[in-house]
């Protein structure tokens, strides 16, 4: 077998999509908490009541205007308020992710849990024992925690407070918010991520298009504070705990030619090192890449630095890299007919893959591919800490019992977990895998429940409607085969 023994088999979610309880035993908002629900076709808004007191929907990355305060409207619904109760439903979760034989699960911490505002001296004790207590009861069952510090939560105090991580005073507030981290869950988490996903400022800002020199300003001048921040927190988290491991997670998808084209391949490779070369280097290697001059010049950018700010990046690079993957995607400099269009994702159709029902190309092969160009690239361990496919799915009763019957998603996971079999028996050192929404979440993009990923079904519509109860999909018993098997059973 490929798989080698220990390897971490488990699954992820987010604090913002699972857990809900947005204002409950001293938690502040997040901007996700003022975000409504959307669609495929349809965008989530962020709300708020301006000066006059008329209530606004704005794009979800809009500034709160002055005088203005965030709100929840009448007329709109806001599905990351409740999510899927995870707050008050984790232990059964744990126990149905033990029942699997998961040996780790992927989750963050909720910032604003911890600091309300995230200017606080002090962190909210409710919050902090909260997730001692999952933590906890995770260890007693076997699973070891992987936590991600940042999952796209920023506290909105900070934002109102400080304008969001465009400003240098928000390394210091997260680095507070890490060290408590560190210091109250030493010996109950050893692997960390700083900031899930950081590479997607850029990928969003290329995605939106016709973005101004000051917006790619703005975006690379944001990126050099999370560099600084995330590289603190490797430091201070080996200063307090040597068995500390450290990673990054970046968002990752296969970027193809979409002809032999040269100025195609070319093109292909730009797109790579801007969306997910860039943040890996500066993480891994502690420095930034020599393309990032052509980056910058490109938009006229000029990074605003201190004097050790280079210091610390190198002295904080991370022990593994962890990514998502989903899908892959083609970049061509010719005009094209048959294009497709799904969520953050746009461009040209790969002819030789098939789409999923929101539009990301499946792509077992690409995974394999990005395991091994990445390996070869760091030479530090990887994760898969996302993967999955979002689908819609069905509940029918069958002898008394909801079942849930979901052969399309275990199919994708097959031959996902295949192809990282292959990447390891061609030398990659993947350490753990875990398949995003091993409970069904709410969408990130869509705010939808209808999109989903889960080994779990919860109960839940994208109106707020359901009970929240928990049922059991066929593909739960197909991973908890794959896990006690240690991949040899799909």
């Amino acid at each position: 077998m490929a798989f080698p023994e220990g390897f971490l088999w488990g699954g992820a979610v987010s604090a913002g999509q699972y857990e809900g309880g947005w204002n409950e035993d001293g938690r502040g908002p997040c901007r996700m908490d003022y975000t409504t629900g959307g669609t495929r076709t349809s965008p989530r808004f962020v709300t708020y009541v301006d000066a006059e007191g008329k209530p606004v929907k704005a794009g979800r990355e809009a500034p709160l205007p002055a005088g203005a305060r965030w709100a929840s409207l009448d007329d709109c619904y806001y599905p990351n308020q409740v999510a899927v109760d995870g707050y008050h439903r984790w232990r059964e979760d744990v126990d149905l992710f033990a029942e699997m034989g998961f040996k780790v699960f992927r989750m963050s911490i909720g910032w604003s849990r911890l600091f309300p505002t995230g200017t606080e001296a002090e962190p909210n004790r409710a919050g902090v024992e909260f997730y001692r207590e999952m933590f906890t009861y995770m260890r007693e069952k076997g699973i070891e925690p992987l936590v991600t510090l940042m999952h796209f939560d920023t506290p909105l105090g900070l934002d109102e407070a400080c304008g969001g991580w465009g400003n240098r005073e928000l390394i210091d507030h997260f680095v507070r918010f890490v060290t408590t981290c560190f210091l109250e869950y030493k010996g109950l988490v050893h692997y960390w991520l700083t900031i899930n996903e950081i590479n997607n400022a850029l990928s969003l800002i290329d995605f939106l298009g016709n973005a101004s020199d000051e917006g790619y300003q703005a975006t690379y001048q944001l990126l050099h504070h999370q560099f600084l921040a995330s590289a603190k927190a490797v430091q201070i988290g080996h200063a307090i705990d040597a068995d500390n491991k450290v990673g990054c997670m970046i968002a990752s998808a296969a970027t193809y030619p979409h002809t032999c084209d040269p100025a195609d391949i070319l093109a292909a490779e730009h797109k790579r090192q801007e969306n997910a070369y860039y943040c890996g280097d500066v993480q891994v290697f502690g420095a930034y890449p020599t393309y990032a001059k052509r980056l910058w010049d490109a938009h006229d950018v000029h990074i605003k630095m201190e004097e050790t700010d280079l210091d610390v990046l190198a002295e904080g690079v991370v022990d593994f890299y962890t990514f998502s993957y989903y899908n892959s995607n083609v970049v061509t400099t010719h005009e094209v007919t048959d294009t497709v269009g799904g969520n953050f994702q746009v461009g040209a159709r790969n002819e030789y893959l098939t789409y999923s029902d929101w539009g990301w190309a499946m792509d077992p092969m690409g995974l394999q591919w990005q395991l091994e160009v990445l390996y070869d690239r760091y030479q530090i361990p990887l994760m898969v800490v996302e993967n999955g496919l979002g689908a819609f799915d069905e509940v029918v009763e069958e002898a008394g019992e909801k079942r849930v019957h979901d052969p399309y998603r275990i199919d994708y996971l097959r031959q996902h977990v295949r192809a990282m079999e292959t990447a390891i028996a061609n030398g990659v050192d993947l350490w753990g895998y875990t398949p995003w929404g091993c409970v069904d979440l709410v969408s990130m993009g869509t705010g939808e429940m209808r999109k989903r990923y889960g080994f779990v079904y919860v109960d839940m519509d994208d109106e707020g409607k359901g009970t929240l109860d928990r049922c059991r999909k066929d593909s739960f018993w197909w991973y908890q085969r794959c896990i006690a098997s240690n991949g040899a059973e799909l």
